[in-house]
């Protein structure tokens, strides 16, 4: 199964955005802080999310980013989709020329398993997940490892 890294992060820093959507914009340092994905990366991947309009990005002091629109009507494999990700199960990328530039034995199984994934992620929204009781536990476990962090980096 191929779903890689920029996808998996690009879903876990909107999760993490949705999670934290309120009047103020998020920066990318606290959401780096929280879900352990460099500033860098992070970066990267908020450019190809504003572009797809998928958040904006307010500037200057207290700036981060928003969502753009109800987390209701963000699905996540549009969010795949945004950093050029694509969710494929065969071998041949979908092309149907795996073996002697030919389809290979399994070639339907694997596209069939590829929509299913995507019919799924069509019907999953970041609302959705925001509503899940063990996504609400890690965050809430999360914030708390932040606040530990800071009130012990200033005890020493």
């Amino acid at each position: 199964m191929k779903l890689t890294t920029k996808g998996r992060y690009a879903v876990t820093a909107m999760l993490d955005l949705a999670l934290h959507n309120g009047d103020q914009p998020v920066s990318l340092a606290e959401i780096s802080e929280r879900q352990d994905i460099s500033l860098s990366y992070l970066e990267q991947l908020f450019a190809k999310l504003r572009k797809a309009g998928l958040v904006v990005s307010m500037r200057g002091p207290g700036g981060g980013y928003q969502l753009n629109g109800a987390p209701e009507a963000i699905v996540i494999a549009d969010i795949i989709s945004a950093v050029d990700e694509s969710v494929d199960a065969t071998r041949c990328g979908g092309m149907g020329d795996c073996q002697d530039n030919k389809r290979c034995l399994t070639h339907d199984l694997w596209m069939d398993l590829s929509n299913q994934i995507r019919v799924f992620l069509s019907e999953i929204t970041l609302a959705d997940m925001t509503a899940r009781m063990e996504v609400q536990e890690t965050a809430a476990r999360q914030k708390d490892k932040r606040i530990d962090f800071r009130s012990h980096s200033h005890s020493h």
